[in-house]
């Protein structure tokens, strides 16, 4: 599992397991990771977490969120990458990440799409799933995947009837601000993920059952719902 240690002028005061999907930072205590620090904002940044993979997203902080010594919006954090926040720095740690620099783009299914394209909206949350979508690379580089012969078909909504083939690593359904789920080809396979989600929106269901917290695998003709769009997973 992956990990932060959290540094202050060269000394480890702890380490935090990044065993949530999202964890959070800032100077306020209602955060994942709390850093009381004046240049820290008080939602500073964010830390989305997707089976091996991790993201750091700054939340528009004032003094801005640093890696390597490189100022980001988001970024793909790879092991032994060093974050700085203020005047606190955060080691990623995690041996078993992605090291592959080929990244794959993703489409996002709006229930009020006019046809089945890919959006670039300026929700904070559709620009996060776009950047992590771009970023997002197999965890099992050099392992051969899943057959690509895999395809999902509208059963409701505007778009009901068509259909997208599943041809890249990680593609995103959903609405942002509603909920947002990912299918993901693996080598054992294609899995269901849950990645954002509004108030009380709860998770995407799969025949009628609301998926866990664990990528979810998925067997031909199962019918996923994610932000009330129905569609059926075709494997061949």
């Amino acid at each position: 599992m992956a990990s932060l240690k959290l540094m202050f002028d060269g000394k480890v005061q702890k380490e935090i397991q990044l065993d949530k999907e999202t964890i959070t930072l800032g100077r306020k205590p209602d955060n994942d990771i709390p850093i009381d620090n004046l240049a820290v904002s008080g939602h500073h940044a964010r830390i989305l977490t997707i089976l091996n993979d991790s993201f750091v997203e700054d939340m528009n902080s004032t003094n801005g969120t640093y890696v390597n010594d490189t100022l980001i919006k988001k970024h793909a954090l790879k092991h032994g990458d060093v974050i700085k926040i203020g005047k606190h720095e955060l080691r990623y740690i995690n041996e078993a990440a992605s090291n592959t620099d080929q990244f794959e783009k993703t489409m996002i299914l709006r229930p009020d799409a006019a046809g089945m394209k890919e959006e670039e909206g300026d929700k904070e949350i559709e620009q996060s799933v776009n950047k992590i979508a771009r970023e997002i690379a197999s965890a099992d580089s050099g392992v051969k995947t899943a057959a690509v012969n895999a395809r999902i078909r509208l059963v409701n909504g505007a778009n009901a009837g068509k259909e997208l083939p599943l041809t890249k690593i990680l593609t995103t359904l959903g609405k942002p601000g509603v909920q947002v789920a990912a299918i993901t080809r693996r080598p054992a396979g294609y899995f269901l993920i849950h990645v954002d989600g509004g108030a009380g929106q709860g998770r995407p269901r799969v025949n009628d059952r609301e998926i866990g917290i664990q990528a979810h695998p998925l067997n031909s003709n199962d019918v996923i719902e994610v932000a009330g769009v129905k569609m059926t997973f075709f494997l061949e």
